[in-house]
């Protein structure tokens, strides 16, 4: 009798992977690229570049309405992406998501149609201090509008959402608590099932912020029990300028849609309009068909990889960081949350972070400097920016040691 046949999973190497991207392979001001800034957006596989190019070479179309051979294809095409959407979330149904321009968009979203038609004076909103501005000043703007208040939730040293903090804010007044899953700034992975069950135990939503989380981890987002999630194409290896905001059925059937136009409506007359069913009542107008499929694309070419095995990979580049950084006079590391993705956030004693970014770029390492559009976060920790290393499943342990030999070099230059 022959031995039962053994399936094995590919060894994951990151210098195998990194040959997907077309960017990758190319010099920086005379030094071959070490693109560090994931956290801002994920370079593209040559998959997704195919998979928009065919669309436009082969199937453009307007979706939906058509009555010819283009735009049925075009239509399955869009469709299907929704489909594979709500698989790669574990969506109940494809209904549930929809297409927006990016994260910020499906935020502005909620806090438009669901905040403005919900909330009313004395009314609370709980955003935690890690936000992205995205996920504070929409619900700075609907508070104004309603007469709700805005409340931070406080953050431990470390960089983790402060739970018991969280606790004694959650009371009948909090309609809503919105967290992100990853931070942008600090990497921290926050306990977004446990803060949807403390907040919906008090009566409140909950929206998250996933932008930061698709590309390092599994989302489910019945496992976790939130109201809304939102995440973006770009930072999941997809086109700019798609995203998704995924509701639960209830509040989006319940909820007024936000733009006004073809496709988001049943019936209209100068006497009154009605709505289409979900999803199109939010998607007004001619929708990013081709972001849509490139997003598609690229949860697929995701799907074909052991994406564990590639978040071990991140995380441990993430200790080489922290391993080199501590042989670095003046050199900090800010934040220090209990659980994180491949992000490296530091200051250099003496060194703009600016300065830093400019002198890292000239021996062909992209970082990100600033702000991060976390300015609260910033001010909790007395900064007025950081520079930061985020790291993908297509760097190396070479780019960690180019990043810390290009630090070395300012050092020196800054003596």
């Amino acid at each position: 009798m022959s031995s039962p046949a053994t399936v094995t999973t590919p060894a994951f190497d990151p210098a195998t992977i990194r040959l997907d991207f077309p960017i990758l392979q190319q010099q920086v001001n005379g030094q071959p690229l070490v693109y560090l800034d994931n956290a801002a957006t994920t370079q593209k596989p040559e998959a997704v570049i195919e998979a928009i190019s065919h669309y436009y070479r082969h199937d453009n179309a307007n979706v939906h309405r058509g009555a010819h051979t283009l735009s049925d294809r075009a239509t399955v095409a869009f469709e299907n992406a929704r489909t594979t959407v709500a698989r790669f979330i574990n969506s109940p149904a494809p209904s549930q998501v929809i297409w927006v321009r990016g994260a910020t968009e499906a935020i502005n979203l909620v806090a438009h149609s669901w905040g403005r038609a919900t909330l009313q004076a004395g009314d609370r909103i709980l955003v935690s201090y890690l936000e992205h501005h995205s996920n504070i000043v929409p619900w700075q703007l609907v508070a104004a509008a309603t007469g709700a208040e805005v409340v931070p939730i406080p953050v431990t040293p470390g960089g983790d959402i402060d739970l018991d903090a969280l606790a004694s804010l959650l009371d009948e007044r909090v309609k809503l608590v919105a967290v992100n899953h990853v931070s942008n700034a600090l990497g921290t992975i926050n306990p977004v099932a446990e803060i949807t069950r403390m907040a919906q135990a008090a009566g409140a939503r909950v929206m998250i912020d996933g932008a930061q989380a698709t590309s390092h981890m599994p989302v489910d987002v019945q496992a976790i029990g939130c109201d809304f999630y939102a995440f973006s194409g770009h930072k999941l290896f997809g086109p700019t300028g798609i995203g998704v905001l995924w509701g639960r059925e209830s509040l989006l059937e319940a909820m007024p849609p936000l733009f006004g136009g073809g496709e988001m409506i049943e019936t209209v007359s100068f006497s009154g309009s009605t709505w289409n069913t979900l999803p199109f009542k939010f998607e007004a107008g001619t929708p990013n068909i081709a972001g849509a499929i490139g997003l598609a694309a690229a949860i697929d070419y995701l799907a074909a990889l052991d994406m564990e095995a590639a978040a071990r990979h991140e995380v441990a580049l993430l200790q080489q960081s922290i391993a080199l950084g501590a042989e670095v006079e003046g050199l900090r590391r800010i934040g220090d949350p209990a659980q994180s993705v491949g992000i490296f956030s530091f200051v250099i004693d003496g060194i703009h972070p600016s300065d830093l970014g400019m002198l890292l770029d000239q021996q062909g390492i992209a970082v990100r400097t600033g702000h991060h559009c976390t300015q609260p976060l910033m001010a909790h920790y007395q900064l007025p920016g950081t520079a930061r290393a985020s790291y993908s499943l297509y760097n190396t342990a070479e780019d960690v040691e180019r990043l810390f030999a290009g630090i070395h070099k300012a050092k020196r230059l800054f003596g």
